[in-house]
């Protein structure tokens, strides 16, 4: 039997959580994945050291971030903020 790996810590980036879908693709440009699945979309961002997830909601008139997931994992939160920043810059995909 193969065992499920630990939750990931709880908690948001301050900077990230509740930022409308326009904001993002400001500050991370086009997703190099994107998802729609009903009132929730997933955009993925990727580099040479790792990627993001960011799970969008509709709010009835655009969609926003209520949830961001880095892998490698952050230590504080679900999402790594040497990750981020590394996304933020708009590093080349691999």
């Amino acid at each position: 039997m193969v065992s499920l790996p630990s939750a990931p810590p709880p908690g948001e980036p301050p900077d990230l959580a509740g930022i409308d879908a326009a904001a993002l693709r400001v500050a991370f440009g086009h997703p190099a994945f994107s998802r729609k699945d009903g009132q929730a979309e997933m955009w993925r961002y990727d580099n040479s050291g790792c990627k993001a997830f960011f799970f969008l909601y509709s709010n009835g008139t655009t969609f926003t971030v209520r949830h961001v997931e880095t892998v490698p994992r952050g230590q504080e939160m679900a999402a790594d903020a040497n990750c981020l920043a590394q996304l933020r810059l708009h590093t080349p995909v691999s």
